[in-house]
Parts: C-alpha cells; structure tokens; sequence
C-alpha cells in the first residue's frame, strides 16, 4: 500500500507524521471519505466543496484542491482495487501541545482501502447519548469522531451496523457516520440540516433524486415509520430491517426499494 503524506507517495511503513501534529494531539483536522469504483472517484467535487467548508469552519487555510487531487489520482493509481474507501485528511499540522495551533502550516494526507459491497438490509440501534445542533463542530466532518467510536462499539454490541443520535432537544438527527431516511404514508422524510446533522453528499443526492423532503422529525418516528434507510458515501442506500427491537417486516420495502434502484442508475451516470 501507498499513502500520500505531505506531498509525496509513499510506502505504508514508512507513511509517518510527528506525534506534535495537531490532528492527532487535539483531533484539529478534516477529512472525507469516498468510494472509488474501478480507480474511479465518486462524487469528488462535492467531496472537495465539502473539505473547503469543513477546514474554513475550523478556521484552517483552504486545502490546495489542486494538490488534493494529484494525491488522490496518485493514490488511487498506486492501489488498483475494485472498490475502495478514499480518504483525505487536513489538519492543523505540527503544533505546540495544547489547542493552539503551530505556524507550520496544515498536513495532507490521503489512504485508500479496499472494501466490500455493503448489504442490502442492516439494522440499528438508537443510543442514549446526543447531538448538539449548536456546537462549534455541528455541521463540520471533523477529525474529532471519538463519539462515533463510543456509539458504533454500543451499536456493534446489539449486532446492528450503525447508531442513530437525537439532538439536544429530541429529534432525529444521524447515524454515526450515515444520514437516515424515513417513509411514512408513501413520503420519504429525511431530518433537515437544522437538526445538527452532516450535510452528507450521499443524503444531498438521495433528495435531489428521491424527491425526499428535510422534516423536523420525533425519534418516535422509528417505531411508526413504515421504512427506514441509511445514506452514505460507503452504504449508498441501504435498508434497515431493525431498529432497536423493532422489525420493519419485508426490507427493503417498495419506496426504499425504488430508492435504491433510482440511486444505482443515477450514479453510475454520473
């Protein structure tokens, strides 16, 4: 495997950044992850607007686009697989310990990993910690994710795939690392960006295409909703047969089902 790290490929035993730099010391970085399908990005652009709006959120430089994707064309030659999860991260770079920021200037890293077609059907878990749809980071893909680690590893526990969030004030908001979806009487709702959710460049497609409306949605709406599924760059769309106890019968149901047809046609066109 090849890696990019500041400018350059290199070897994965040899793809080493400082312990000072402030990504890792104090989580002070953003990232993306996309598929790549047959050496093929997907969705890059959106991928890169949305790296733009994370580092400026943070108060970092712009990334150097250009030099972004150099190293995902380098990356993504160096490492032919069928179907691969590419990431690009950019972080505060070396820094003082402590939450102020060096004069170094930002680091660039890029990795691909194979990976596997996901399911068709996964089940959830809701978790009892929450979202702030008011925080500094709310809305930013940041390299601050150990709430993930804790909520997937409780997810994992009950043998589902993914943890659902509310926010502050009880409504619906995400998964771990996925949008959800909801159909109730035939309409796919989705939580608004107003809830605290990341504004997923899967999610973005899935509305545009599906016609899905943004609704402030309760959590109880999981235990009436006739489907549910889960958007994301890795999942595409996929259907939840479970949530928590409860089991949605037949998955994917018919709404989901077109859903998940009308995204694998417009995709692959893109």
């Amino acid at each position: 495997m090849k890696l990019w790290v500041n400018g350059e490929l290199r070897d994965a035993d040899a793809a080493t950044i400082s312990v000072l730099d402030h990504g890792l010391t104090v989580g002070d970085g953003v990232f993306e992850t996309l598929k790549t399908v047959d050496g093929r990005p997907f969705a890059l652009d959106l991928h890169l607007d949305r790296l733009v709006r994370s580092a400026r959120g943070l108060g970092l430089p712009d990334p150097d686009l250009d030099e972004v994707r150099r190293a995902c064309a380098a990356v993504v030659e160096a490492n032919p697989v069928r179907l691969g999860r590419l990431r690009v991260t950019y972080t505060g770079g070396l820094s003082p310990l402590g939450s102020d920021r060096g004069d170094a200037g930002p680091s660039l890293f890029v990795a691909l990993g194979e990976t596997a077609p996901r399911p068709d059907t996964t089940a959830v878990v809701t978790v009892p910690w929450t979202r702030n749809e008011r925080g500094a980071l709310t809305g930013l893909k940041t390299t601050s994710y150990a709430e993930n680690v804790v909520a997937l590893a409780h997810a994992h526990r009950q043998g589902a795939s993914e943890a659902l969030f509310a926010n502050t004030v009880g409504r619906l908001c995400e998964g771990t690392g996925s949008n959800v979806f909801v159909v109730v009487d035939g309409r796919i709702h989705t939580p608004p960006l107003s809830s605290g959710c990341l504004a997923g460049i899967t999610r973005h497609l899935a509305v545009e295409w599906t016609g899905a409306q943004e609704t402030d949605l309760p959590m109880d709406v999981l235990r009436r909703a006739d489907e549910v599924f889960l958007t994301s760059t890795l999942r595409d769309v996929q259907a939840v047969h479970r949530v928590d106890g409860r089991e949605l019968g037949t998955a994917p149901g018919p709404v989901t089902a077109k859903a998940m047809r009308l995204f694998a046609e417009r995709a692959a066109a893109m």
